[in-house]
């Protein structure tokens, strides 16, 4: 079978595809023909070994993955051949088959078409986590998203709109901005390509939030974006540490002292693994809200196998808008 595979630490242009073995099923696992893969951020950190997991050589990147069971291992009761599902498997995707741990997987939707559900789980999964799990968003409060048009940033503008917040998206450009307005945002903040005033940034989010301030913060941006928009945060709001991207904020401790507010990790996959039970729960919540047409993945553009670099390049810019998602023939 093919697979676009990681031999050496590097940028995408050091992936390559090859003929390798195809995998069988382990006990408690399922063999997953793979119909599509959501490109995502850490996919360009694993490659060059930035990541807090760093499989063994030759891999293949891709953490999120959607396809029908092709075949079953000992012990595995809740699924059978031929089921459609989605996994998130952190790496390992980008593949035509995938020996996948069956807790991971999860049953789609029928009306949910493969490359949707490829752009579905790490994205609404990390912003429902965030939201829902961690900063218990009430409807009434306001959210400002920074990132708003990217899959996680938009997957949380939805989100927040569905539970009833009042949305304030912010993006590099006013073009970005009137997407995630098309998405649900109430009203946004255009932030530039750097934050190189951070004084006129937060003053900017001030404005965006009123005078109470937001009561939630999603940050899947990081750098000198961060602490402005701590600056904007209302007493007792919530700030959802996301990712870094723009590189990894200093933030003065002094500022969650003088608004008593909460700076909260939030790591998906981490939960995942230490609650399951929970997290399936929530991305049944996260299929009732696709239904009812409240979510819906924005997928900007497709690439074939072959292309897998091109891809991971496009995503690691932070030019894209959506997600971006690798269609397996």
């Amino acid at each position: 079978m093919k697979a676009i595979l990681s031999k050496q630490a590097g940028g995408p242009e050091t992936l390559v595809l090859e003929e390798i073995e195809a995998p069988r099923a382990g006990p408690g696992q399922v063999i997953i023909s793979v119909a599509a893969v959501g490109a995502n951020f850490p996919d360009s950190l694993i490659i060059a070994d930035k990541y807090q997991e760093k499989p063994p050589r030759p891999f293949s990147p891709g953490g999120e993955i959607s396809g029908v069971v092709a075949e079953i291992g000992d012990g595995v009761t809740d699924l059978a051949v031929g089921d459609r599902v989605l996994a998130m498997i952190v790496w390992g995707g980008l593949r035509e088959k995938v020996a996948v741990d069956a807790w991971r997987c999860v049953k789609m939707p029928d009306e949910m078409p493969f490359d949707e559900a490829a752009a579905f789980l790490i994205t609404y999964g990390t912003s429902y986590h965030a939201l829902v799990d961690r900063a218990r968003i009430k409807a009434g409060e306001t959210l400002l998203v920074l990132g708003a048009s990217g899959g996680v940033g938009l997957a949380a503008v939805e989100i927040g709109k569905a539970l009833g917040a009042r949305v304030i998206a912010a993006a590099s450009t006013r073009d970005k901005v009137e997407l995630a307005m098309r998405h649900g945002a109430t009203d946004g903040v255009v932030y530039g390509t750097d934050a190189d005033n951070p004084r006129a940034l937060a003053t900017a989010f001030k404005t965006a939030a009123g005078e109470g301030g937001f009561d939630v913060i999603y940050d899947p941006v990081g750098g000198g974006y961060s602490e402005p928009a701590l600056r904007a945060i209302a007493w007792l709001g919530r700030y959802l540490v996301v990712g870094f991207p723009a590189g990894i904020s200093s933030i003065p401790l002094n500022l969650p002292l003088l608004k008593g507010c909460d700076i909260m990790g939030v790591f998906w996959g981490s939960a995942m693994q230490r609650d399951p039970v929970r997290q399936h729960a929530a991305i049944q919540e996260l299929f009732e809200l696709y239904r009812w047409g409240e979510v819906r993945p924005a997928i900007s553009r497709r690439y074939p196998l072959e292309k897998s670099a091109d891809a991971i390049i496009e995503l690691a810019s932070r030019k894209a808008t959506g997600k971006i998602v690798i269609t397996v023939p």
